[in-house]
């Protein structure tokens, strides 16, 4: 799976600055941090749930 490198990272940034400017930047950024926090929690929560039903008891 490919990763994004330095490079990368800097035209994200600068591309988010251009299209939301400098005020909304860290807005959006927590927003994503967020979103993220709560996909790994869930991801997390589903994969620890027991996969037989006869496990529950």
């Amino acid at each position: 799976m490919p990763t994004i490198g330095v490079t990368g990272i800097v035209l994200l940034v600068v591309l988010g600055l251009l299209l939301f400017g400098p005020k909304k930047l860290p807005e959006l950024g927590r927003a994503v941090g967020t979103t993220i926090r709560e996909l790994k929690s869930g991801a997390a929560k589903i994969i620890s749930e027991p996969t037989n039903p006869q496990d529950k008891d």
